[in-house]
Order: structure tokens, then C-alpha cells, then sequence
């Protein structure tokens, strides 16, 4: 598959001595959407500004499409689109205005019908003559995502690009992503909600401390790293759980009515039904059981801590 972005050994320490990011290596294929998780101050905004232009590295290389970032600066950057964190829009233009003004900054020919497609599929249609300041929060970052997609980028970055909306916003912002995927679109995702990324991604990057410590195909890493939690409910609480469960190495819960029992995934026998037989003979009843699978932000917090 065709390499849209390509990071090799990038680095970045700033004059007071603080290391940003370290030998960063990643790959993004073209076409895929991929999600970079990490925790506050784990280098994610710093990378993502270092391969749109807006911040020096201080080693390493980055191509996008091939073109090198520093070398080809005007090629590699025309292909990218970038949705920052913040809300900084010109706040008497109107939409209409602000969204052509930034496909000509790209040396891109004015295309009314082009910027109303655009438009149209963030639903900014109808608000196209007003003018920025009077738009809500959801409304503005509707349009920085309308800013970056003006010129036709082949690659977006989409820093953050639901904090502060409202689910409804959010689940429309999630169509708008697949859609872009599905023209061909190599998307960039960087989020604090992890439902996001279980939602939309193909791939999974997670950051700790400026290092790259994972890349896995979503489904692939859920199933390596994911657990499957077996909850047995008593019929009376046990004040300590029996010796002869020991194997199991059950987690009794505070009030002693349930049992807990983790187990991996990927085992085809997890011995549940040896489990059951057990409690039995040891002369534990119980009335009901579930299980769940651990989800995505299971997954995050547990590589993070690590």
C-alpha cells in the first residue's frame, strides 16, 4: 500500500532543554484514517505542527506524498489540510469569505461550487453570508474544518477537532471523516475521546513522553490487548474466596456477592465452564453471570501506566 506520510528518526528539543519528541518513526498509509492517542504533553500537537510547517525539528525527516517538508516545502504542504485545536478565525469575514480567501492562499482558483460542496456537507450553507463572530462554538469549528478542506487537501490533520461539541456535532463531524476516507483522503486523528478513535480508526498510534511506544491495526490490537471479564453473582456473600479457586485467582467484590475472573482473549479455553464446576464443588452458588470485553480506553490507560 502507497506511504501518504512518511517519519523517520524525527526529533524536537526545545532552548530550555526539553525534549518534545524523540526518534519518532511512523508510517501512514494513503487512504486510512489513524488515530494518535497519548495523555497531555505526550508530543502529539508538536508533531503534527513540526509536518505542517509551523514548527522547526530539530532532527529527522518527514515526506508527505513524497515531497519533503523542508526540501519541497510548497508541494508537501498543499497537499495538507490541518484542523488546529484552537478557534482562531478572522471574526468579521464571512464564512463564504473565509473559506475562498484560504483556498487562494494555495494558489487554488476560485471555485464558487467547489466552496458550497464544502459548505453544504459541514451543513454551513445557510450561514455562508454571516460573519464569523456571530457563529456558535460548534459553527466555528465546523468552518476551520472547511478552511483546511478548501484547497483539496490529500491529507488532514484533525488536532482535537471535537473538544467542547456537542455529541450531536460530533457524530456528524465522524461522517464527515468516513466520507473524505472513502474520496481518497489520508486522515490524521488526534483526540482525548476514545471513543473516537475506537469508532472511526483503522490504525492505532499511541505517544507517551514524545516516543511512539505502538502502532496496530485497531481490531488487532483490541484482540491482543484486550481482556474478557467474567462476573459471577452469589447467591450470599463470601467473605474470602476458597482455596481450591486459587488457580482462578478470582477478584472478590467489596460486598463479597461477586467474583470477578480476567481472561485473555486470544485463549480458546478460558476454562469458564471448569470455573462454574469448581465453584460449585467448592460450594459457592450463584445466580446469574456476564461477561465484558475491555474497550479501546481500557486498553490506553493501561499502556500509558506502563
Amino acid at each position: 500500500m502507497t506511504i501518504m506520510l512518511s517519519v523517520s528518526q524525527l526529533s524536537k528539543v526545545y532552548e530550555g532543554g526539553f525534549t518534545a519528541l524523540k526518534d519518532i518513526d511512523l508510517d501512514i498509509r494513503r487512504g486510512e484514517i489513524f488515530a494518535l492517542l497519548g495523555p497531555n504533553g505526550a508530543g502529539k500537537t508538536t508533531l503534527i505542527s513540526i509536518i505542517c510547517g509551523l514548527v522547526n525539528a530539530s532532527a529527522g525527516k518527514v515526506t508527505v506524498g513524497g515531497h519533503d517538508i523542508v526540501d519541497d516545502y510548497r508541494a508537501a504542504r498543499s497537499l495538507i489540510g490541518l484542523v488546529p485545536q484552537e478557534l482562531t478565525t478572522d471574526a468579521f469575514e464571512t464564512v463564504f469569505s473565509a473559506v475562498s480567501f484560504s483556498r487562494g492562499l494555495f494558489g487554488k482558483a476560485p471555485d464558487a461550487a467547489y466552496i458550497e460542496k464544502v459548505l453544504r456537507s459541514l451543513s454551513l450553507w445557510d450561514k455562508r453570508n454571516n460573519k464569523i463572530m456571530t457563529l456558535s462554538g460548534g459553527m466555528k469549528r465546523r468552518l476551520l474544518i472547511a478552511k483546511a478542506l478548501s484547497h483539496e487537501p490529500r491529507m488532514l490533520f484533525l488536532d482535537e477537532p471535537t473538544a467542547g461539541v456537542d455529541v450531536e456535532l460530533r457524530r456528524d463531524m465522524w461522517n464527515l471523516v468516513r466520507g473524505l476516507r472513502e474520496d481518497g483522503v489520508t486522515i490524521l486523528l488526534t483526540t482525548h475521546y476514545i471513543e473516537e478513535a475506537e469508532e472511526m480508526a483503522d490504525r492505532i498510534g499511541v505517544i507517551r513522553k514524545g516516543e511512539i511506544i505502538l502502532v496496530e491495526n485497531k481490531a488487532t490490537l483490541m484482540h491482543k490487548l484486550g481482556k474478557k471479564q467474567l462476573t459471577v453473582h452469589l447467591q450470599a456473600p463470601i467473605d474470602t474466596v476458597p482455596e481450591s479457586l486459587a488457580a482462578y485467582a478470582l477478584e472478590r467484590g467489596e460486598d463479597g456477592h461477586a467474583l470477578t475472573y480476567t481472561y485473555d482473549t486470544e485463549r480458546e479455553e478460558p476454562g469458564i465452564a471448569e470455573l462454574l464446576r469448581d465453584l460449585t464443588a467448592a460450594g459457592v452458588a450463584f445466580k446469574d453471570v456476564n461477561t465484558q470485553q475491555s474497550s479501546l480506553e481500557d486498553i490506553f490507560v493501561s499502556l500509558v501506566k506502563k
